[in-house]
């Protein structure tokens, strides 16, 4: 009995997927979006006396 339930539910659930389809209305959960890596570069404290050939020109 309870698997005829569980079958009748599937059904009216997958009916309803595809009314709802018809006006582009989606069931599933939208993917939550990745954060973004953003890598920095640690300057000297002091850039203007110890410049080197490595340090990069925006420091």
């Amino acid at each position: 009995m309870q698997a005829l339930i569980q079958l009748l539910v599937g059904f009216i659930v997958m009916l309803a997927t595809a009314a709802l389809a018809q006006f582009g209305v989606s069931l599933d959960r939208a993917a939550e979006p990745e954060r973004e890596v953003h890598r920095v570069v640690d300057c000297t404290p002091n850039a203007s006396i110890s410049m080197t050939s490595d340090t990069p020109p925006a420091c």
